[in-house]
C-alpha cells in the first residue's frame, strides 16, 4: 500500500511540476521567460548530478566540462552563422575575433586565417555543431569512465580525476586565444534555426523548446532508472563488491550512466547557449561544477525531481536576494546560510524530506470507527 501511494504521489509531483512549467508563459513577460528558461537549464544539470551521484554513487566534480563542451560546440556553429563573422570570397565565414587577436602590425590574410582555423570549418553547418555538442562530451565521458571504472577507481579519487580534467580543459581553452577567444569566450552569436523556425532567446518558442527537452529528460531518466538497468545500478552503488560476486559487470553500468549524465549536461550547455547567447570558459570553472553538486544536495541527490527543483529554486533565491536593494550586501550570506541549514536539518534534501513525510503519513494507523469494540 505504501508503495502504491508512493507511486501516486510521485506521479502527482511530476505532473504538477510539468504543468507549472508549461503554464509559465501565460503569466510571464519575455524577460522573465528568458530568465526562467536559464533556470530550467540548471534544472537539467541537477538531474545529471542526481543520476551520477545519487543513483550511480559517482561524485563528479567536473560536470562543468561536459556542460562547457556542449555549449562551445553549438556556440561555434552559431558564431559562424553570425553577421559579425567575416566572409572572404568563396572561403566562407571567419570568426571576427581571429582578426582582433592577430599581432599588431601584422599583415592579415583572411584566406590564411580561414585555412589555419580548419577546426572551425565544419561548424559552418549547424547540424554539425548540434551533433558534436552531444557526441564529443559523451565520447569523452565514456572513455574516461571506461578507464577509471575498469581499474575500480572509486570514491574521492574519481572526484579528484574529474576535477583535474575540467581544470585542464579550461586552461587549454583559455590558452588557445587565437582559436577560442580565450577568456572572452564566444559572443555575438546568431539565433538557433531549425528549418524555417528561428528561436528568439526571449520568445515563447525558445522557452517551450527548453521546457520540452527538460520534460523529456526528466521523465525519460525516471523511466530508465525504473528498469532492470536502473535497479542494478543502485545495487552496484550500494555494494559494488556484492554486485560483482553476483555476476554483474559493475564497470559497464557505471560507465553507461556516467556517459548518459554527461550527455544530459552537454544538452543543457547547448540550450544555455541558445537562451543566453554566449559561451564562456567560466562554464568550466571549479566553482560552477561544485555549485551543481550543491543544487543536487539541497534538492535531494536521490531524487531526480528534487534535484531539478532544487537547482531552480536556489537560482531563483540567488537572483531575488541579489536584486533586492536591502539585501545587496548580504545575499551571499543568505544563500550560504540556506545551504548550511538544509545540510544540517535535511540531509536527504528537500525531495528526501518530502518522501519521508509521505511515508510517515501513509504508515499511520487508520482511525477506529465509532462504536467499534475496544
Amino acid at each position: 500500500m505504501v508503495s502504491q501511494l508512493d507511486r501516486r504521489a510521485t506521479f502527482a509531483a511530476y505532473a504538477i511540476f510539468l504543468v507549472l512549467v508549461a503554464a509559465a508563459p501565460l503569466v510571464l513577460d519575455g524577460f522573465w521567460l528568458n530568465r526562467l528558461a536559464k533556470y530550467l537549464v540548471y534544472g537539467m544539470l541537477g538531474i545529471a548530478i542526481a543520476m551520477c551521484w545519487g543513483y550511480a554513487g559517482i561524485l563528479n566534480l567536473g560536470q562543468g566540462l561536459f556542460f562547457g563542451l556542449g555549449a562551445y560546440m553549438l556556440a561555434m556553429s552559431l558564431k559562424m552563422a553570425s553577421p559579425s563573422s567575416l566572409r572572404h570570397g568563396g572561403q566562407g565565414p571567419v570568426p571576427d575575433f581571429m582578426l582582433s587577436n592577430a599581432e599588431p602590425g601584422a599583415v592579415v590574410d583572411l584566406c590564411c586565417i580561414n585555412q589555419g582555423s580548419f577546426l572551425w570549418l565544419p561548424f559552418r553547418y549547424q547540424w554539425f555543431g548540434i551533433l558534436m555538442g552531444v557526441v564529443l562530451p559523451v565520447v569523452v565521458a565514456f572513455v574516461l569512465g571506461a578507464v577509471v571504472f575498469r581499474k575500480r577507481i572509486a570514491g574521492v579519487f574519481v572526484s579528484i580525476i574529474t576535477l583535474a580534467l575540467v581544470l585542464l580543459v579550461r586552461l587549454l581553452l583559455v590558452d588557445a586565444q587565437p582559436l577560442t577567444n580565450g577568456f572572452n569566450g564566444l559572443s555575438d552569436l546568431a539565433w538557433l534555426r531549425v528549418g524555417a523556425l528561428e528561436f528568439d532567446p526571449y520568445g515563447t518558442s525558445t522557452y517551450y523548446l527548453i521546457a520540452g527537452v527538460l520534460a523529456v529528460v526528466l521523465v525519460g531518466a525516471r523511466l530508465l532508472l525504473a528498469t532492470r538497468a536502473g535497479l542494478i545500478l543502485r545495487a552496484t552503488s550500494g555494494d559494488p563488491q556484492r554486485a560483482r560476486y553476483l555476476g554483474f559487470d559493475v564497470a559497464h553500468y557505471q560507465t553507461f550512466f556516467f556517459a548518459l549524465s554527461a550527455g544530459i549536461a552537454a544538452l543543457a550547455g547547448m540550450l544555455y547557449v541558445v537562451v543566453a547567447e554566449f559561451a564562456s570558459p567560466t562554464f568550466m570553472d571549479l566553482a560552477f561544477s561544485i555549485t551543481m553538486v550543491v543544487w543536487a544536495a539541497v534538492g535531494g541527490r536521490a531524487s531526480l525531481l528534487g534535484a531539478c527543483v532544487g537547482a531552480i529554486l536556489i537560482n531563483i533565491l540567488e537572483a531575488t536576494a541579489s536584486e533586492t536593494q536591502s539585501l545587496v550586501e548580504a545575499w551571499r550570506v543568505i544563500v550560504g546560510l540556506t545551504f548550511v541549514l538544509v545540510v544540517l536539518y535535511l540531509p536527504k534534501g528537500i525531495g528526501g524530506w518530502m518522501h519521508d513525510m509521505l511515508a510517515r503519513w501513509s504508515s499511520r494507523p487508520a482511525p477506529r470507527e465509532l462504536g467499534s469494540a475496544r
